[in-house]
């Protein structure tokens, strides 16, 4: 007689906690692209820190002092073009 295995059926339904996956197929039904949990946490990842160099750069470029450039007036007539 079969005897009923409980850790049998408790290892059938932790298979069901894996996670997600997103698959798309092409009208051919050839597989386009898949999307998993670790490229989701990649490009969350990738979109923090490109926000924070952003604003960092942005704070940066803000506070910067001016760079010392000639005047124009020290450049001589002769040499203006109209």
């Amino acid at each position: 007689m079969n005897k009923f295995n409980a850790t049998q059926l408790r290892t059938r339904l932790d298979n069901t906690q894996e996670g997600w996956i997103v698959q798309v197929y092409g009208g051919d039904r050839r597989l386009l692209w898949v999307l998993e949990p670790s490229h989701a946490w990649t490009f969350f990842w990738g979109v923090g820190v490109g926000l924070l160099l952003a604003v960092g750069w942005f704070n940066l470029a803000r506070h910067s002092p001016p760079s010392p450039q000639a005047s124009p007036t020290s450049i001589p007539a002769e040499m203006w073009v109209d």
